[in-house]
């Protein structure tokens, strides 16, 4: 018997000879060609890492020469399978949509068809399971392990009078705040706009990762990564849906497309789902969602959605980390 990894992998190399030996636009080409050409940019981007590796090493006079240059043969490797999961999750999505390639109805052409987002709730109804109204806040509540102790993660999210204009669409402005045990760790602005039939657009977040240095005098939280930033129209990056005005139980969505940055992935598995967090709770009439990433292909998490409140409890699928609704005001 054929394993479907070898033939989906099959699938996709055959797709991508094919595009690159016809003239074909980019809609005709589809996801399997697109995720064989990511898989060998990772490939590529892994062994850029193994050689400045082992430069490193070479640069290290007072260093374990033999152990440093076999850390970095063994991080290649760890690489080398990282990108072939990756692979196999893309071929998966790419199954899963028939091959179609991403090409959101989004951008200048398609202005008319997205509502002023400073009228959503005011003139423009909102989306139930997202409302986009100014002023709308949620705070959220986790606790998790790492490295053996129990750390408590809050997250609070506002809707901003603030817009954005991206790829000729007028987006509003969502800050998100993360802090693990009282200490700042994540401040993003996400760009989102709603369409005249209610679906919630992704068009991109500004990401900035803070990490606080207990030897640093003062201790203050410091600015180390913006991973994961993209916007709609810059370098490729493409919006996608982040949820929809009406749920279809089986429906998949692209919520983003930056291809090897930010690849969200939303499937809607039920909307009678039941779940109680402490500030709200569903009886059968929460949508359930199946949230994924090609790039972390051992994570999924179940997300429920309170119609006219958003969501209001999420599930890491296979650990007890759960993060629940605390607070919100919603109007």
């Amino acid at each position: 018997m054929v394993n479907r990894n070898t033939h989906r992998r099959a699938l996709a190399a055959g797709a991508l000879l094919a595009a690159l030996c016809g003239s074909t636009t980019a809609a005709d080409i589809g996801c399997y060609a697109s995720a064989q050409l990511a898989f060998v940019g990772c490939g590529y981007s892994t062994r850029d890492d193994y050689f400045v590796d082992r430069a490193k090493c070479l640069s290290d006079p007072g260093g374990d020469l033999t152990a440093c240059l076999e850390t970095a043969r063994e991080t290649l490797g760890e690489g080398d399978e990282e990108c072939t999961d990756i692979l196999d999750a893309r071929l998966t999505l790419c199954e899963s949509l028939n091959d179609a390639a991403h090409v959101p109805a989004f951008g200048t052409a398609y202005a008319d068809r997205f509502v002023d987002p400073l009228q959503i709730g005011v003139t423009v109804e909102t989306n139930p399971y997202f409302p986009l109204t100014q002023g709308n806040t949620w705070d959220y509540e986790g606790t998790f392990t790492e490295d053996g102790e129990e750390v408590t993660e809050n997250i609070h999210i506002e809707v901003l009078n603030r817009t954005k204009l991206i790829d000729g669409i007028t987006c509003v402005v969502v800050r998100d705040t993360v802090t693990v045990d009282d200490e700042l760790v994540e401040d993003t602005d996400d760009w989102f706009a709603q369409d005249v039939d209610g679906n919630v657009w992704y068009c991109g977040e500004e990401v900035k990762d803070y990490e606080t240095f207990e030897d640093d005098v003062p201790p203050e939280p410091e600015l180390v990564s913006n991973d994961g930033s993209f916007k709609a129209g810059r370098d490729g990056a493409e919006p996608g849906i982040s949820l929809p005005g009406i749920a279809e139980v089986g429906a998949i969505f692209r919520q983003e497309n930056d291809i090897a940055n930010a690849e969200d992935i939303i499937e809607i598995l039920s909307t009678t789902g039941s779940e109680t967090a402490a500030a709200a709770s569903c009886d059968g009439n929460c949508m359930v969602t199946r949230d994924t990433s090609p790039l972390d292909p051992d994570v999924e998490e179940n997300k429920y959605y309170l119609p006219g409140v958003g969501k209001i409890v999420e599930i890491k699928v296979g650990t007890d980390q759960r993060v629940e609704l605390i607070d919100y005001n919603v109007n």
